[in-house]
Formats: structure tokens, sequence, C-alpha cells
């Protein structure tokens, strides 16, 4: 089955850049309640974050490990910038090509030379 990259998004990135922000912030010392009130999580997922048991199939690199964490430090002084660094690290992820080998990897019949998320041509009928 051929899922959209933002379902891709949605079901695998998204929770993996929650649990690698919630292990930081748990890790500067912010309590789990304190965690998922900044994250708008629930108590028990940040819980299932942290121990390992949620989001577990998805392999960041050690830049983007390190983003997060540098985002992490931002966000633990100034909760509004949650959105913003989600966004700028799902940009990272994408262009690091990261979305692009997990697509591959779940879907079926993606082409191997699939751009889509980096070039609109095909969005446009352009080729």
């Amino acid at each position: 089955m051929i899922h959209a990259s933002q379902e891709i998004e949605v079901w695998y990135i998204l929770p993996t850049i929650r649990k690698e922000l919630s292990l930081c912030l748990k890790e500067k010392g912010l309590t789990q309640k304190k965690v998922a009130g900044i994250l708008s999580l629930t108590e028990a997922a940040v819980s299932q974050y942290i121990s390992k048991k949620r989001a577990d199939m998805v392999v960041l690199s050690q830049d983007s490990r390190e983003n997060i964490k540098m985002a992490a430090d931002r966000i633990s002084k100034n909760p509004k910038l949650l959105r913003i660094e989600i966004a700028r690290i799902m940009d990272d992820i994408k262009e690091n090509g990261t979305l692009c080998r997990l697509h591959k990897s779940i879907g079926d019949g993606i082409p191997s030379d699939c751009r889509i998320c980096f070039d609109d041509s095909d969005i446009k009928g352009d080729k």
C-alpha cells in the first residue's frame, strides 16, 4: 500500500520527535507531568516514550538527535517554541533523507528515485 509522505510523518516521525523531546526534557530534570504539559501529551504517553515502549521504529541520525537536544533546551526555557521547533526538526528530517528512507521501507511501490518531497514538478505535471 502506498502511503502519502504526510502519513509517514504523522504515524512515525512525529511520535519519534515527541519521544526524543520527552527523553531530553526528562534528562533536564523536568517531571513527567511537566514534560506532558509542555508537549501537550498525557503523562501515560510520556511514560511510554521514556520507557521506549512507543515510537521505536525510526532511527534518527546523530545530527537530528543533536538538533532535538538543542530544541529541547530552547523549549524548556520557552514552551511556546514547541510548534516552531517541531516544524524545524521535521524539515531537518526531510532534508537529511530520513523521511524518504522510512517511506520507501514501509510503502510498496515507492520508486527508488522518488523526489516528490523535494521537487514539485511531479505535482504540477511538469516532466
